[in-house]
């Protein structure tokens, strides 16, 4: 059963993904402080610096156990930490896991680096853990992450209604999309590189 090496770094010649750190709450204060926003969708927030480090600290926990690997994200073009990514759900078992708690700095939303960074993941995915799906799920009134989902070539499976509470403590539905192995190999990939 493949695993994913704890020091996985995936670069290109603009960006760079390592391992998420703790000390990382220092390199994306600049966003947790000024762009609270950034959270608006998500039912964990981390606006301010003890909430980024309560956030910062799961994630890490949900890596010790095996079940995520969240990724900081650099913009070599800049030097500047951009955000972050993780891959959540993973199992080996059903050969599936997520790709999700994406989220970037205002400067980095709508340029070609989540593009960049979901071609490396989802490469890394199919072409070396043998996934043979990729899903993502937003909340179905996130048009911009729906937007850019589908940009990378997703595919709609569908909206669980009311799946889960929102940080507000009402409930959402969420749209759920994925990517298949085959669809990989058989365009995706190529649509996908042809963006970047």
């Amino acid at each position: 059963m493949p695993t994913i090496d704890p020091n996985l770094i995936l670069e290109d010649d603009h960006v760079l993904l390592r391992p998420l750190q703790q000390s990382d709450v220092e390199n994306l204060l600049y966003i947790s402080e000024t762009q609270p926003d950034t959270w608006h969708y998500s039912l964990v927030r981390a606006a301010g610096r003890a909430n980024l480090e309560h956030y910062i600290g799961l994630a890490l926990a949900a890596r010790a156990q095996g079940t995520e690997f969240p990724f900081v994200v650099i913009d070599k073009t800049s030097g500047k930490y951009a955000g972050s990514t993780r891959f959540y759900d993973i199992n080996f078992a059903f050969k599936t896991l997520q790709l999700g708690y994406t989220w970037y700095a205002e400067e980095f939303r709508g340029t070609k680096l989540n593009k960049r960074c979901k071609f490396l993941l989802l490469q890394y995915a199919f072409e070396t853990l043998g996934m043979e799906r990729v899903e993502f799920r937003a909340d179905a009134q996130n048009a911009r992450s729906i937007a850019a989902m589908k940009s990378i070539g997703c595919t709609v499976d569908g909206i669980l209604r009311s799946n889960m509470p929102t940080a507000e403590g009402g409930r959402r539905d969420s749209i759920v999309l994925s990517i298949l192995k085959e669809e990989w190999f058989n365009g995706a990939k190529a649509n996908l590189q042809k963006k970047l």
